[in-house]
């Protein structure tokens, strides 16, 4: 098992950065893929973008392709979600999960993570 917990939301302007961080404590992190979701008022969780256990591949969501930058560092258990040219549609909470099922490196499939964090919030004021 693994706990996860997000850090590093705020209030920003538009067009401005954050970096979200997901530190996570218990079993051998690189024994998961990971991935960033978000989820606003009355819509369905997002997936934004994940990331392979060891190799750093990534996959992203159309609408932060080329502006989100996911990684990870496993000797420091932490995976981030760099946040440039921010925009107000931006806005929601974002949270990490973690994923352990066999075959499986690189999902959007909220169903294939096992683990999630308590969320972070991020503002993006126009």
């Amino acid at each position: 098992q693994v706990q996860l917990v997000e850090s590093g939301g705020g209030l920003v302007q538009a067009g401005g950065s954050l970096r979200l961080s997901c530190a996570a404590s218990g079993r051998t992190f690189s024994s998961y893929y990971m991935g960033w979701f978000r989820r606003t008022p009355g819509k369905e969780r997002e997936f934004v973008a994940a990331i392979t256990r060891n190799d750093g591949s990534a996959q992203y969501a159309d609408s932060v392709k080329g502006r989100f930058t996911i990684s990870r560092d496993n000797a420091k258990n932490t995976m981030y979600l760099q946040m440039n040219s921010l925009k107000f549609e931006d806005t929601a909470v974002y949270y990490c999960a973690a994923g352990v099922a066999a075959g499986v490196e690189l999902t959007r499939l909220p169903s294939r993570y096992a683990y999630w964090g308590q969320g972070t919030q991020v503002t993006v004021s126009s």
